[in-house]
Parts: C-alpha cells; structure tokens; sequence
C-alpha cells in the first residue's frame, strides 16, 4: 500500500462552502448542494453533470463515503476556491489511521476512493490538525 503526500491545500484557495455529514444517508443532499454550489443551478434527478462538477461530486462522494465508515464523526466536506482551481477537502476526526492508497486490493474489495480521487484530479493530498485528520483534492476551474 502506497501512502499520500503530506500538505495542507493551496493556500490561496478560500472557503465557498461546508457540510457537515453523520451518516450515509447525508451523501445524498451532499451531492445535490455541491453541484448547485459549482454550478448555480439545483441538480434535477437524472440529470448529469458538466465533466469537472461531475467529477468533484464523485470524489467527494467517494472520500465522504470513506470518512463516513472509517472514520471518527462528523465528517466535514468543505469545497474551497481559488483563481484557477476548485478544492475539496474532507475531515474527520479520527488521528490514529492514516490515509493509504489500496493500489494491491481486488478491485470488488473496496478502497479505492484515493485513487479514484488521484485519477479525477489535478493534485490530492493529507494534512492534521490538531483535532482533525483531512484528505483534499483540487480541480480545475475551467475544464
């Protein structure tokens, strides 16, 4: 298993937005609300997205399911901007694991959320705070 590199995200990049997640059943409201946040308009059902919101939802989709099950409640999504790139970093409050990439693992095993992030976007990374272990991933503005 491979380990992520260790940084906070830009820090240009200001806070747009933040949700606070408990339980799988949030992910839903989660995906809906991020999309109007990028795009500005509600997301209607069947409906699909333009390439870079699509891809945002999906990873955070993807690390939010992962904090969720692995981690220590609540999970906090917060969706950050700077001038050329969207950030989406992803906390929770569980300090003891730290991130790993599952590169080895059978792919009907799981954990594959890290490296589904690695391959949608532009750069991914970890950092902890005090109180708070946070995975981020940052998109371009303009696809």
């Amino acid at each position: 298993m491979g380990q992520l590199r260790t940084s906070p995200p830009p820090p240009t990049a200001q806070e747009l937005n933040v949700w606070e997640l408990n339980t799988s059943a949030d992910l839903h409201t989660l995906r809906a609300q991020l999309h109007e946040a990028l795009t500005g308009n509600p997301l209607i059902d069947g409906e699909r997205l333009d390439d870079i919101p699509e891809r945002m939802v999906l990873v955070a989709t993807e690390l939010a399911s992962n904090t969720i099950r692995h981690g220590r409640p609540p999970t906090l999504i917060r969706l950050l901007c700077s001038d050329d790139e969207f950030v989406l970093d992803v906390a929770d409050h569980d300090l003891e694991n730290l991130p790993e990439l599952s590169d080895t693992r059978p792919i009907n095993a799981g954990g594959r959320g890290l490296l589904l992030a690695m391959s949608f976007s532009i750069d991914v990374g970890w950092y902890a705070t005090d109180d708070t272990k946070h995975v981020w991933a940052s998109f371009p503005r303009v696809a």
